[in-house]
């Protein structure tokens, strides 16, 4: 007999999946993951059956996305030279025998293969909602995180993005929530900004990629004028060029604070 009730139970596991609804199957999903982190105990069993059931579901495919990507990232503390790395402060910082700060950071490895498998949900999310801004900033910032000093990929992926904005034209959302084309902006801002702060050659390299990218759909739009002019005046120093974006922007916005500032601080070096 409870053999019997056993079997009949497992029978009924699936139906019971199969009735819930995705909004049912995401808030048991947030309940799970609430619990026990992004990829504890249970939180794939709900995952397999919200994809079982929905297999187009984009929400459940970002769900995936995240437990992939986070089971397959660690971090682990190593030294760097200077007191930043990657745009960020030391976790600490020891004196060596000689007295010298040895700064400490936290650098993140990941799974290969996890890492893989959460770009493949993410990128099938991307094809299934192409509108979706928020899943195209979730590749952007894994891939980011992902490949340190050289973000390539995640440039091109918002290479990508900037290209769809402007010749598709299409109606941004993010979970069903409508955004602007300032959001957009802002967005792509943002990670401009990131690529700068990390220090590095090809964060500087495309981090003026992305500016350029931009102002070739938008060439009086003084914010990533600015970008182009701190491009030369912090990474090449090339304070005559950064001088001519700066008046670019001014020529715009005569009261475009970054150029005004920029260009007080490039006076100040060249009366050295």
């Amino acid at each position: 007999m409870k053999k019997h009730l056993v079997s009949v139970l497992a029978l009924l596991l699936p139906l019971c999946a199969m009735s819930q609804t995705p909004a049912e199957f995401k808030a048991s999903y947030d309940r799970q993951v609430a619990a026990v982190g992004h990829y504890g105990l249970g939180v794939k069993g709900i995952l397999d059956s919200w994809s079982a059931a929905f297999p187009d579901d984009t929400t459940m495919l970002e769900c995936f996305f995240t437990y992939y990507l986070t089971k397959g990232r660690t971090v682990k503390i190593e030294p760097r030279a200077g007191k930043k790395y990657l745009g960020k402060a030391p976790a600490f910082t020891f004196k060596d025998t000689l007295g010298t700060d040895v700064f400490f950071f936290e650098v993140p490895s990941y799974d290969d293969a996890l890492f893989t498998r959460s770009q493949e949900y993410i990128t099938r999310a991307i094809k299934l909602a192409p509108d979706n801004l928020g899943y195209r900033f979730d590749e952007v910032a894994a891939l980011m995180d992902y490949e340190g000093e050289s973000p390539d990929m995640a440039a091109a992926a918002l290479l990508e993005t900037i290209e769809y904005n402007y010749e598709r034209k299409p109606s941004w959302n993010e979970s069903g929530v409508p955004l602007t084309q300032e959001d957009f902006r802002q967005g792509i801002m943002e990670y401009c900004y990131n690529f700068f702060q990390l220090g590095t050659p090809s964060g500087y390299e495309n981090f003026k990629r992305i500016s350029e990218a931009m102002l070739s759909y938008e060439p009086r739009n003084p914010g990533f004028i600015d970008n182009v002019g701190a491009y030369w005046q912090i990474y090449k120093k090339d304070y005559k060029k950064a001088t001519k974006y700066y008046k670019k922007a001014l020529k715009i916005d005569p009261e475009d604070y970054p150029a005004l500032t920029n260009l007080r601080i490039i006076d100040k070096i060249r009366k050295k």
